[in-house]
């Protein structure tokens, strides 16, 4: 299937976007073009004109929603009319930006089968599951200053790091940068300070799904992460999509996450009514080289629980607060969404399509994900993708 054929009225995902001499302002993409939403409610007398003519969602998404339910319903309408085809113009001819003002940025760590593997890696005489991680949604704060639109090069990080065997730790570049293949959510409405925000209250605050990639400098974050977690290794930049596609384009796919074989304490316990997995099917790219197609349908913590494992302590939400899923991973290796677990830490090389291997990334590589789900109407409709392309180190 064509890129743009998965961008029908059942997916119309927004985004930020400029054209030549104009601001940017927001847009919803349809097949092979955007969707000038100021242009067309100005067209149209829609109301909520101010809230496309910004920067960035965060206007919009702010409204909550009733006003996000009633936005897609109109413009579903125009472009299933055909009066919105004097609103659109050619992807070719815009640019994208980050499409939030990203307010906070959490990570999460809820694939079973990658935090196994991980756990294999580095300590493969022990349990690859420490002891909490069958009880609660494992995260971390990351940096939201360094969140960036897909396209974007990313430099290749330097920091402290130190060889096996050594007594003291070196400083450079990292020389073993890394992928992350995942699937990140977008606050739209906040909540108070001190009030836990309940699983089944998602739909009420998350507007919608896009793409993330959590560059990593395994050798960086293997010296600096005992006791705290993850902080230079992780903090250079992550790549996020351009689109975020709502939450109400992913009806069909969903599912229910994984039987449990551990019980959950209460806040985090599944509705069997309402599931809140999500059927996503990721594929990521190396240079021109398929290197693995991960399943989202296997996460073992849903969005609804990563959401209420943030807050329940109290923490609240702000418009344009991102989470993301962690590394997706499935059971087979062709399922692995880091190189870390596909070259099981550098030991077994991979070979692209032009010959090459790697273990790590190397300056010029270029990564790119994307994804999937099924429609409403039994298609495929698409996330967008999330894509960058590595640069030498700058210390």
């Amino acid at each position: 299937m064509a890129a743009h054929e998965l961008f029908g009225v059942d997916a119309l995902p927004y985004g930020i976007f400029s054209v030549a001499g104009q601001a940017p302002r927001v847009g919803v993409r349809f097949g092979a073009a955007v969707v000038d939403l100021v242009a067309m409610a100005d067209a149209t007398g829609f109301e909520l004109s101010g809230a496309f003519a910004q920067p960035t969602l965060n206007r919009f998404l702010a409204l909550g929603r009733p006003s996000w339910t009633a936005t897609r319903e109109w413009v579903r309408q125009n472009l299933v009319g055909g009066a919105a085809e004097a609103q659109t113009i050619p992807l070719r001819d815009v640019e994208l930006h980050l499409p939030i003002a990203v307010a906070d940025y959490v990570d999460f760590y809820s694939s079973e089968h990658h935090a196994a593997n991980v756990g294999h890696v580095f300590r493969p005489d022990g349990e690859p599951l420490l002891p909490n991680w069958k009880h609660l949604p494992v995260g971390y704060h990351g940096r939201s200053g360094t969140v960036v639109v897909s396209g974007t090069d990313i430099p290749r990080p330097c920091g402290q790091y130190r060889t096996p065997g050594a007594a003291n730790p070196d400083f450079g570049p990292s020389r073993r940068l890394d992928i992350e293949a995942e699937v990140g959510f977008v606050v739209g409405l906040g909540s108070a300070l001190g009030t836990p925000v309940r699983a089944a209250a998602v739909a009420d605050h998350v507007f919608g799904v896009c793409l993330i990639n959590d560059w990593s400098a395994r050798d960086i974050q293997a010296w600096e992460y005992q006791p705290l977690g993850p902080f230079l290794g992780k903090s250079f930049a992550t790549s996020m999509s351009a689109w975020v596609l709502p939450l109400d384009a992913l009806e069909a796919a969903r599912v229910p996450p994984p039987p449990r074989d551990h019980p959950l304490l209460d806040y985090l316990a599944d509705d069997p009514a309402a599931p809140w997995g999500l059927d996503l099917a990721l594929e990521v790219r190396l240079n021109d080289t398929v290197l693995s197609r991960p399943p989202f349908a296997g996460m073992y913590y849903t969005v609804a629980q990563q959401l209420a494992h943030l807050t329940v302590n109290g923490a609240s939400l702000r418009t344009g607060d991102l989470f993301a899923s962690g590394t997706v991973s499935g059971p087979e290796p062709s399922q692995r969404g880091s190189l870390l677990e596909l070259t099981w830490n550098g030991a077994e090389p991979l070979q692209l399509d032009d010959g090459a291997t790697r273990t790590f990334l190397q300056d010029g590589d270029t990564v790119t994900i994307s994804a999937t789900a099924r429609s409403s109407q039994g298609g495929r409709l698409g996330l967008g993708e999330v894509t960058g392309t590595i640069l030498p180190a700058r210390c």
